[in-house]
């Protein structure tokens, strides 16, 4: 049986990100995963109930909480978005996940500051910080060769 991928939908050409812009991830093990069937495309926050557009939102790193850039707190929309991955990823048994880098649900390495200036640091978004938790591999399009490394693999 072959390992079902999680991705966030933005990579698959969905108009989901805040600013409304496409961000599609080309990429020739997209394009076969696609084929056969493995991806299952969520945007957890589009899940949570936000809209596209939608206000840029950042996780403050004091208190948890994501934030958008005039101050409302989102983070019940992107905490019920989360749920809904792991939702998912429970329902087919999914394994692993592709998830944009730096999102402050997808993030799997850095996230912005939470400074609405552009700076980057260590760290995770809301959903892979829960898929984790829940033993479920995330990657970004920075790994993406790992991740394919790793599937099929039943040693995980």
């Amino acid at each position: 049986m072959q390992d079902k991928i999680l991705v966030s939908a933005c990579f698959l050409g969905k108009k989901v990100r805040y600013n409304g812009e496409v961000k599609s991830l080309s990429n020739q093990l997209i394009t076969q995963w696609q084929q056969e069937g493995r991806l299952m495309a969520i945007c957890p926050e589009v899940e949570g109930g936000l809209p596209v557009p939608r206000s840029p939102a950042e996780i403050n790193r004091n208190s948890g909480k994501v934030f958008t850039c005039d101050g409302t707190d989102v983070s019940e929309a992107f905490y019920l978005g989360a749920q809904k991955a792991l939702a998912l990823c429970q329902q087919f048994n999914i394994r692993f996940a592709l998830l944009k880098e730096s999102s402050p649900s997808c993030g799997s390495a850095t996230i912005y500051d939470g400074s609405f200036n552009g700076s980057k640091v260590e760290g995770a978004g809301v959903t892979t910080t829960l898929l984790r938790k829940h033993g479920i591999h995330v990657f970004s399009e920075k790994n993406l060769s790992e991740l394919a490394n790793l599937i099929d693999s039943p040693a995980l």
